[in-house]
């Protein structure tokens, strides 16, 4: 997706390239952040925070300040749609904000060598802050501090690096996935409240990720539940083939299962007809969401009595947070409250609440109707990679 793999997001190991960097100027969005202010005096708001003095556009969100900066997003693999939406998230948060007078993009391709060269690109080039997805992890923190220590705004994020705040980069921007797990051992326990047989599904062997949804749900549910995988989950990689090979040999093994949770929604798709097959209803799903999940559902549920689906945001927002403090660091703006992105919850097929099941049929199964971004965006996103 932190700790023994860097990985933090799902499908790290897609094909689907992109370019290695992306440069956008924002005037046109200058020129709507003076008609946000209503073509009045045009002078800066200013706020206290503390001690700091701390400044922000007129007409803009209160983490952009009024120093014009240049910002570039690093993305350690940018290869598949996930990547694309995130990408696509953070460069739409950063018009926000018309003082950011420069966007830059690079992809390390999976590369940890290239990711490190890029931080050092954008250090001789003078950018004033950088947003990265740092997945190579700890590898890449004496980049990280090099650039911080040039003067560079520095803000790593989901996937921890190691060092500290104000010493080795800016602010970390983590994301929470013990809160993730919460939220699924509230619900499993809701549909099933005398306990049942749960199979967790993560990403690769020892990913910190997996491993605090676990410490998540053990929070929320007793020993009546029992996980009858591999401790401490079934490794997928996130891949929709691996996946259904994992799940053919569960189904086999284990002729009770009550509820799949999977960090990765969208990669059950190809797998969960194998219930069909061995002439067996598809289970309860607590996981991530994904459109071709939710369609995926909509397309089954009635032929599978057992199939309730609940799903939180799969966390593509997580780089808005990030964008925010980086943009406010730079920009002498209002730095954000938290440091920490939690994913809410976004669709219950038993209560409708936050949202029913979501699917949208005329766009792409690989978007994320949870996201901030347009539907439409996404879409255009993946379609021009």
């Amino acid at each position: 997706m932190c700790g023994t793999v860097a990985a933090k997001n799902p499908g790290g190991k897609a094909a689907m390239k992109r370019p290695s960097i992306l440069t956008a100027t924002f005037a046109t969005v200058a020129l709507a952040a003076l008609a946000l202010a209503g073509c009045s005096s045009g002078g800066p708001a200013s706020t206290a925070n503390g001690a700091d003095n701390v400044t922000h556009l007129e007409g803009a969100p209160a983490w952009c300040g009024t120093k014009k900066a240049t910002l570039a997003l690093l993305d350690g693999f940018g290869g598949n749609s996930w990547r694309l939406v995130t990408t696509a998230s953070g460069q739409d948060e950063v018009k926000k904000c018309a003082s950011i007078t420069k966007y830059e993009y690079s992809n390390g391709n999976g590369d940890t060598q290239k990711s490190i060269s890029d931080i050092q690109g954008f250090t001789a080039k003078g950018i004033d802050a950088m947003v990265v997805f740092a997945d190579a992890g700890q590898a890449m923190l004496p980049a990280l501090r090099s650039a911080y220590k040039a003067g560079v705004v520095v803000v790593p994020y989901r996937v921890e690096v190691g060092g500290k705040a104000g010493t080795d980069y800016t602010q970390f921007v983590g994301a929470s996935f013990e809160n993730d797990g919460i939220n699924w051992g509230k619900w499993i326990k809701s549909i099933l409240p005398s306990g049942g047989n749960l199979l967790f599904l993560s990403g690769p062997k020892g990913n910190s990720q997996g491993n605090d949804e676990l410490k998540g749900m053990k929070t929320v549910l007793d020993d009546s539940y029992k996980f009858i995988n591999e401790a401490p989950y079934d490794v997928t990689n996130w891949d929709p083939a691996l996946t259904q090979q994992v799940l053919t040999a569960e189904i086999a093994k284990n002729p009770k299962i009550d509820v799949i949770v999977s960090d990765f929604g969208p990669s059950l798709v190809g797998a969960l007809p194998v219930f069909q097959k061995s002439g067996r209803s598809i289970p309860a799903i607590a996981t991530s969401d994904g459109n071709a999940l939710g369609c995926f559902w909509k397309q089954n549920e009635a032929a599978n009595p057992d199939f309730k689906l609940f799903t939180v945001a799969t966390g593509n927002d997580n780089v808005r947070l990030a964008v925010q403090w980086a943009v406010a660091k730079a920009t002498g703006g209002q730095v954000p409250d938290s440091t920490t992105f939690k994913a809410p919850e976004f669709e219950n097929s038993v209560t409708g609440k936050p949202n029913p099941v979501e699917c949208d049929a005329n766009l792409p199964g690989d978007i994320y109707l949870s996201a901030e971004l347009s539907k439409q965006a996404q879409a255009a996103a993946i379609n021009n990679k």
